[in-house]
């Protein structure tokens, strides 16, 4: 019962990520609108961690099964990609790079202002 009530909220909140895409005319996936919200919930303690742990860990446990769709959709395509193979490592290399940088670094803002607030 405890996984349902938990993977009940969860997706509550990706539906209301869903209903935000749909009313809100920006190009911001509605997946993405989910995470946002679901953040906000568990900073602001609307959520507890606890409420979504254990479905959350067991979703994460699962995701690479996840990809396989995915994965049979480009070997299915293989053609189309092929002749623009280049481009695409060129592409995945650079916006690899750019979010490992700007996680990294938001990453840190965020620790030194957690040190700051542990030092007032």
């Amino acid at each position: 019962m405890k996984y349902l009530k938990q993977f009940g909220i969860i997706i509550i909140i990706s539906f209301i990520g869903e209903l935000m895409n749909m009313f809100i005319p920006l190009s911001i996936p509605a997946s993405i609108w989910g995470l946002v919200l679901m953040f906000l919930c568990l900073k602001l303690h609307i959520i507890k961690p606890e409420d979504v742990r254990e479905t959350a860990k067991l979703l994460i446990e699962i995701m690479p099964i996840m990809f396989i769709p995915a994965a049979v959709g480009l070997v299915e395509s293989w053609g189309s990609i092929q002749t623009n193979l280049l481009a695409y490592a060129v592409i995945t290399v650079i916006s690899t790079i750019i979010v490992m940088a700007v996680s990294g670094i938001v990453t840190q803002v965020i620790i030194k202002m957690d040190r700051k607030k542990k030092k007032v």
